[in-house]
């Protein structure tokens, strides 16, 4: 399914994880919050890369932009979103039309469901995919480093990969630094300050199978973790896991 067309179901009112959806085209986190902490926000994501990405900024007040083809709207061409009052999740809709107010700014931070097909190519499994869950998501104990206003937890996704093949999944995913890159742990998740892979804080919790390993990127949820602790008055975001689906090419993010 094209990007556009995906979109267009989104809008209708059709509510699912995108992981899997319009394979060769990449996926972005949204965070959007008032002109006023837009700054801080775009240094806290220079200064936390890794987990923040930045694939695109709007204006203030703009829903629309060039990944969003001729169409899209960044307030309804999302599955779900969920709006914070004062750090607060108060809210998921479908529709964030509403909600919006005319001094946001919406940042569009790289995805990591956009490195997905090239992981299925190499015969590396995706779990959340094959189960038809959202991919699990966890509240990490490393601090980002905080900008102005902005601090929060480091949160990350989980992929179960068999052993034999968690150097193809490094390797590959290193070339998508746009899209969170190589994974920041693998193995025991204690690691992190995870005390149980089956209690995820965001998405749904997988099967991990015998001979299998534990591989935690960067995730794009860390800003709506920040949103939390540092508690502006609005902001909205996608509803973990459900992405917007851009006009972008994930070859287009590949570094030799």
């Amino acid at each position: 399914m094209s990007p556009a067309d995906a979109r267009r179901r989104f809008r209708e009112g059709l509510v699912t994880s995108t992981a899997g959806w319009s394979a060769g085209y990449a996926q972005a986190n949204l965070i959007a919050v008032p002109h006023d902490y837009a700054f801080d926000v775009l240094l806290f994501a220079q200064r936390n890369p890794k987990p923040c990405p930045i694939l695109d900024v709007l204006e203030p007040g703009q829903f629309t932009g060039p990944l969003l083809g001729e169409d899209g709207d960044i307030r309804t061409d999302v599955p779900a979103y969920q709006v914070y009052l004062d750090g607060e999740p108060v809210q998921q809709v479908a529709d964030a039309t509403d909600a919006w107010a005319n001094d946001l700014v919406a940042f569009l931070v790289g995805c990591s469901f956009s490195f997905e097909a090239a992981l299925l190519e190499a015969g590396v499994p995706v779990r959340h995919i094959e189960e038809g869950r959202n991919v699990p998501m966890y509240r990490t104990d490393r601090g980002c480093r905080p900008a102005g206003r902005m601090h929060g937890p480091l949160v990350v996704s989980m992929r179960p990969v068999p052993a034999e093949c968690v150097a193809d999944a490094v390797r590959i995913t290193s070339r998508y630094p746009s899209v969170h890159g190589a994974p920041v742990h693998v193995g025991d998740p204690a690691g992190l300050g995870i005390a149980d892979l089956s209690a995820p804080d965001f998405g749904e919790a997988v099967t991990i199978h015998d001979g299998e390993v534990p591989v935690f990127w960067a995730c794009g949820v860390t800003p709506q973790a920040a949103v939390m602790a540092s508690r502006p008055p609005l902001a909205i975001g996608h509803a973990p896991g459900h992405m917007l689906v851009t006009d972008l090419r994930d070859s287009a993010l590949i570094v030799p």
